[in-house]
């Protein structure tokens, strides 16, 4: 077999694949095959019809075709191993020339990844946050545990923001009461931003046994996207009592028999968290760094791909919701044109990232252990609350194990990054990513064998790369 290559773009290539016949023959054996167990001859059995009498009867036509349909795909995944090139989109293959018994010959249009040179990425200067805990970082943690342990106690005056009251709605349009639009014994704080505009401010200031109604566009349901007129029954007006902060609160919200000691513990988690904080941190910034020193082209099938599985994904996240599109972004604080604006950027900067990642992969010689492997699907299990040999059994059957070694070596490729780095925080001291893995995992770190998402937390892996 013979391939040239010709660059139609930076991102597109043509290649012209040349074949002699010999190297078609075991898929010429197995047309002749399928085409003899489809094909129905008088003293024949179904699939012992000689080649000699498919062709008399048939034509040779019908084999070369079923020949060709079978071996062109396998030799265009040949010749793009022979040529050095990595497709990145699906090909456009036509076959341009057939000399029976000598050669055929076929060409194949497909976007590939462009070639480009990382840059040295050894000691890039990045500045991550600061590691240190403050009382402030503290309290806050101790208000988020109280606000969990809050109670609610009914009291006798109107309601006011933060106040949660228990509520009857329903739905009029022109005096005709909704069915699918009325709730019963709903309890909601007052302030917390409802999607049903115009909530909130009817409920500030009405106290328990009074109605009110207020116009508004319904969210949900046939009628989504209509106004209607609301009517709200407020049954019950309460406050949410906070815990006092004493050694009681810590015995009920913790393990701590004391204050103090349910206080140092948060502080240890929070320093923890914001170490973690960093690694992430250093990873993405050098990894910003190099994008920022490469102008990478994109290919247009790529983007547009990335964008479309996006946008499909938006969909099903509004479908799913049960709202209408407006209220659904109205809930998030968004709009549809700016979330679309983003999946334009954040397509762009997530297909140059898995390029230059791919390229430290390859230049870094990383690879994925089985344990590695094990590690990932236990941890992904865990995440997605199902058993781990369920989920490799799904990612084995939808042959998505490939996927999920790019996303080990990837992150390896991250931790690559980041510790080549010099690293400081925001008050100029030198931070120590190797001392970090130390301190979190309890026991030094080998660095070429562990992968990053064992010295990090996925959590926040996830968020960094969100």
């Amino acid at each position: 077999m013979k391939t040239a290559v010709e660059e139609l773009s930076p991102t597109r290539v043509k290649l012209t694949v040349e074949v002699p016949f010999d190297e078609l023959r075991p898929s010429m054996d197995a047309a002749y095959k399928k085409v003899a167990q489809q094909v129905r001859v008088p003293g024949f059995r179904p699939g012992k019809v000689p080649a000699r009498i498919i062709e008399q009867r048939f034509g040779r036509a019908v084999v070369l075709e079923e020949t060709l349909n079978d071996a062109v795909p396998k030799l265009y995944g040949q010749a793009v191993d022979e040529v050095d090139v990595f497709p990145v989109s699906q090909p456009d293959i036509e076959v341009t020339k057939i000399d029976d018994g000598e050669q055929i010959e076929f060409t194949a249009e497909v976007d590939i990844r462009p070639n480009f040179e990382v840059p040295d990425y050894q000691g890039a200067e990045v500045t991550v946050d600061s590691a240190e805990v403050s009382d402030e970082d503290v309290d806050t943690q101790l208000n988020s545990l109280r606000q969990r342990f809050a109670t609610l106690t009914g009291v006798e005056r109107a309601a006011t923001s933060g106040d949660f009251v228990v509520m009857d709605l329903r739905a009029e349009i022109n005096g005709e009461n909704i069915e699918e639009q009325q709730a019963s014994e709903v309890s909601y704080e007052v302030g917390a931003g409802s999607v049903l505009q115009g909530l909130d401010d009817a409920l500030e200031g009405m106290s328990a046994g009074e109605e009110k109604s207020f116009k508004t566009e319904l969210v949900g349901g046939e009628n989504a996207g209509e106004e209607a007129d609301v009517i709200i029954n407020v049954k019950a007006v309460k406050e949410k009592v906070l815990p006092e902060l004493d050694d009681e609160f810590a015995q009920l919200a913790s393990e701590f028999d004391t204050l103090d000691e349910l206080k140092n513990s948060i502080r240890e988690q929070a320093r923890r968290n914001k170490l973690i904080d960093q690694v992430v941190q250093a990873r993405e910034k050098a990894l910003d760094a190099l994008l920022e020193k490469i102008d990478i082209p994109l290919p247009d099938s790529a983007l547009k791909a990335e964008v479309d599985a996006r946008k499909h994904n938006l969909d099903h996240q509004v479908s799913e919701s049960g709202l209408s599109r407006d209220a659904f972004f109205r809930l998030y604080q968004t709009t549809e044109e700016e979330r679309l604006a983003e999946f334009e950027t954040g397509s762009a900067r997530a297909i140059k990232i898995g390029f230059i990642l791919d390229k430290i992969v390859k230049s870094e010689e990383l690879g994925v252990s089985e344990q590695e492997l094990t590690n990932f699907v236990v941890r992904r299990a865990m995440e997605m609350g199902v058993q781990p040999n369920e989920l490799a059994k799904h990612l084995a059957d939808n042959d998505q194990l490939t996927l999920a070694m790019v996303e080990i070596v990837r992150d390896k490729a991250r931790s690559v990054l980041g510790d080549a780095a010099k690293v400081v925080d925001t008050d100029g001291n030198e931070v120590d990513l190797k001392a970090i893995y130390t301190e979190i995992n309890g026991e030094e770190v080998v660095e070429e064998d562990a992968p990053a998402e064992e010295q990090a937390s996925a959590d926040d892996k996830d968020k960094a790369e969100a």
